[in-house]
């Protein structure tokens, strides 16, 4: 466990395409503007949404398609690096037409109806993801 600073970089705020693919063109905002680390938020609506759940016991993830439309009532997560690429993390809170509510990590298969983005950039030393053999994450290093 560790934590370090960050002063509050460049805020950038973007309309992002119909039809595209939610963390596809989260990543190409992200390059565009030069942002290793952020936080982000949205919200919006998917025309098909895609999403996983980490199992703990076997450190697995196993993804899961929801069904139909849905609403993008919050998506929340941060842009750090990996590999040497950037890497997107976000977490999606999704409704169907009865307002009944699914969550999880997002994964490719997201395709964007319609989406507000928000990134905050993080000024500092970036965030760069590593494996964690505890849990069997790609998590932070360095902190």
């Amino acid at each position: 466990m560790g934590s370090r600073e960050f002063a509050r970089g460049r805020r950038v705020v973007a309309r992002l395409p119909h039809g595209g693919d939610l963390l596809a063109e989260i990543t190409a905002i992200a390059d565009e503007h030069g942002m290793a680390t952020a936080e982000l938020r949205a919200i919006g609506a998917l025309s098909e949404a895609r999403l996983a759940f980490y199992d703990q016991a076997t450190k697995t993830y196993g993804e899961f398609d929801v069904p139909g439309t849905v609403e993008l009532l919050s998506l929340l997560g941060n842009v750090s690096r990996r590999d040497g690429s950037t890497a997107v993390h976000a977490h999606a809170t999704l409704a169907g037409h009865d307002g009944a509510c699914v969550g999880g990590h997002v994964v490719p298969g997201c395709r964007i109806f319609a989406c507000e983005l928000i990134l905050q950039e993080l000024v500092g030393e970036p965030l760069e993801r590593g494996y964690d053999e505890v849990t069997g994450l790609p998590l932070w290093r360095g902190l």
